[in-house]
């Protein structure tokens, strides 16, 4: 079985997954928040952030099962459960540390009853945040896949760094693809400019740990 089969097998199922789960998941947080978001109550607040979280279940069944389909051929030690398993705890903890400090904010100004206009950040500031917050986002979300990967692929702690420096890449795209969406006149213009946008981001995030993968399985 070729190498770059698995690569673009690979890419092509980050890039679909991500398209579907984060879409959705999307989907389903701009829901709940046009709906709770307006109270400005403790209860609404946590409710909202409670929903943010849980959403990330959807992204992560999609994306960690279209992974283990992509690499099961190359990888048969890894159990397709044990991956979306690994793959859901790892995406709840990174929604928690995601959404967590926007909750926090949110809570202050209920409790100060503050009506301050934000004031927003320029585009590069938060392009630059957004790869920080990749990164980090990344080392989360792979930590749990390492686990699985540990003692059946060698030099396994490679998939770390990988996951670190794919999401740095794709992190901002999928920010950039947001704010240009808010952008966009008509809704069908920012649903297609999302979903081309998510299936992008998923495709060089894909393609970056991809690359790792590869070399993984080279050493077996």
């Amino acid at each position: 079985m070729s190498k770059n089969q698995l690569w673009s097998r690979w890419t092509l199922a980050n890039a679909l997954s991500e398209m579907i789960g984060l879409g959705l998941t999307f989907l389903i947080t701009g829901l709940v928040f046009s709906r709770l978001d307006g109270l400005g109550t403790m209860t609404s607040i946590l409710l909202t952030f409670g929903f943010a979280v849980a959403s990330g279940a959807v992204e992560a069944t999609f994306v960690g099962l279209a992974q283990w389909w992509a690499m099961c051929r190359w990888f048969p030690s890894i159990d397709r459960f044990a991956w979306w398993r690994g793959t859901l705890i790892g995406a709840l903890i990174a929604y928690v540390l995601g959404y967590l400090p926007s909750t926090i904010m949110s809570l202050g100004e209920a409790i100060a009853s503050s009506s301050a206009p934000v004031v927003e950040p320029p585009q590069w500031v938060v392009l630059l945040l957004a790869a920080g917050m990749g990164a980090i986002g990344g080392m989360v979300l792979s930590f749990a896949q390492w686990l699985v990967m540990r003692g059946k692929i060698r030099r396994a702690g490679l998939w770390i760094p990988a996951n670190m420096l794919a999401w740095t890449f794709g992190m901002p795209v999928i920010f950039w693809g947001i704010d240009m969406a808010f952008k966009m006149s008509a809704i069908w213009e920012s649903v297609l400019l999302m979903a081309l946008t998510l299936f992008a981001a998923g495709a060089i995030v894909g393609g970056i740990h991809g690359l790792f993968l590869v070399r993984l399985a080279e050493q077996e």
